[in-house]
């Protein structure tokens, strides 16, 4: 993978704000107080980019192993990320004129089945009362060509002791967030449908991959990718975010161009994705995500939120408000 892009790299693009008035709950992003590949990502960095000329009022931080404690009982130590984060959450508060971090999604093994419910209770203690649900990723890929996430352990979305954490979350009212490749969208629709009183979020569209074994296979994978959508979407369920498609498994090359795309490029390149979603899902079953700063690599904060408006720009205004704002309002119970 390239090196991450800079700022300067990023402000090569400078557009005007597409309809600033529209609130918008950012439903995905990450933050780092250690360097990771990207860098740290601190509350300075996020309202650097949420206050770029958008109406950015919440947000909602993802599980990215993020300050997990160093000791203590194994399935316990992604609490650490939930004490973080709270902290900022609070700091995040107290400037009305920034966006406010709004809820806490972290990390807890589903394998555990109905033992997860001592993690879940760790949670809530610790999040100060913003702690929503679990993201229990596992993007996973075998052919030996993808070089960062492809190389983890896939989650065995198919194992009864995974699906019983999945539906003990549930029970005790909390949401499911993961992220996968699309390959892994059979085996997420199996896990949709045995886990059905829990609301289960997928992120990035289930990542249609550009990259490695499947560079310049973009329209070959496109109609797999899209009926595996159109079941999923048959769970009651099943919540869609959209974004996300920015990173470099995508395969649109943004990261390795001497600029980087305009909102008019990257809505041609990506609106497929996103309106065949909506089309399965409905407006009603969809949110809008930045996945910063991971598609930070790609493209300015501010260029993707346009981007993204100007995909749904045909939608009814009841209806972007229902994908920019009360669906995670709903969904996160913020």
């Amino acid at each position: 993978m390239p090196e991450p892009r800079t700022e300067e790299w990023r402000d090569l693009v400078k557009e005007d704000i597409v309809e600033p008035n529209r609130r918008i709950i950012d439903t995905h992003h990450h933050l780092w107080s250690t360097p990771s590949f990207w860098g740290k990502y601190e509350l300075p960095d996020l309202w650097k980019d949420t206050g770029s000329g958008h109406n950015i009022e919440k947000t909602v931080f993802i599980d990215c192993r993020s300050n997990y404690r160093k000791d203590g009982p194994e399935h316990l130590r992604p609490i650490g990320e939930t004490e973080y984060v709270a902290q900022v959450a609070a700091e995040s508060a107290t400037d009305p004129g920034q966006a406010t971090i709004s809820a806490i999604i972290g990390h807890a093994n589903m394998n555990l089945g109905r033992a997860v419910g001592e993690v879940m209770e760790a949670h809530e203690a610790a999040g100060n009362g913003l702690f929503r649900g679990i993201r229990h990723a596992g993007p996973s890929d075998t052919t030996g060509t993808l070089t960062n996430a492809g190389s983890g352990r896939p989650c065995p979305y198919t194992e009864p002791a995974f699906q019983e954490g999945v539906r003990t979350i549930g029970e005790m009212g909390y949401t499911y967030d993961t992220w996968h490749f699309f390959h892994q969208n059979k085996e997420y629709l199996e896990l949709a449908k045995s886990a059905p009183g829990t609301t289960m979020i997928l992120d990035h569209f289930g990542t249609p991959l550009g990259v490695g074994a499947y560079e310049g296979k973009q329209d070959e994978i496109f109609p797999i990718w899209a009926a595996d959508i159109a079941e999923i979407a048959k769970c009651p369920n099943v919540v869609a975010k959209l974004g996300g498609l920015a990173m470099p498994d995508n395969g649109f090359g943004w990261d390795r161009r001497d600029t980087p795309p305009t909102s008019d490029e990257f809505a041609e390149a990506q609106q497929r994705y996103y309106l065949h979603t909506i089309e399965c899902f409905g407006p009603d079953r969809c949110m809008f995500e930045s996945n910063f700063p991971v598609d930070k690599l790609s493209i300015s904060y501010q260029v993707m939120w346009n981007g993204m408006k100007k995909i749904v720009a045909d939608f009814s205004e009841s209806e972007k408000d229902a994908m920019f704002y009360t669906n995670a309002e709903r969904v996160y119970k913020l």
